[in-house]
């Protein structure tokens, strides 16, 4: 399969959970458990991305997302292409990050 910068897409799960009651605390550490078990990394704290080789592979990962939802919070599931993707710009304060971060030079292993 040729790799196409417009057919890979990355799948970015946003969210923000309460913390408030134990009971919170264990749903949130519950799903992001879920979503890390299901190949999700760390963008940030509460931004979750994922790789996937096409649209039709993404939707079986938001799928798995929406199963395991928490009663409360706001979650926000966005698509985007790997095009769309290669173009962010990551700083850290003033600094910009100079590592490439290419998605499309991804090695996946199944």
């Amino acid at each position: 399969m040729i790799l196409d910068e417009y057919r890979i897409m990355w799948i970015l799960v946003l969210f923000d959970l309460p913390t408030d009651t134990k009971k919170d605390r264990k749903n949130y550490a519950k799903f992001r458990k879920a979503i890390m078990k299901d190949g999700f990394n760390m963008f940030q704290f509460s931004i979750y991305t994922r790789h996937c080789m096409s649209r039709e592979n993404s939707n079986v990962h938001v799928k798995r997302v929406k199963s395991v939802l928490p009663p409360k919070g706001h979650i926000g599931i966005l698509r985007i292409t790997d095009k769309q993707f290669g173009e962010i710009e990551i700083f850290y304060g003033r600094k910009k990050e100079t590592k490439n971060i290419s998605p499309s030079q991804q090695l996946e292993l199944f």
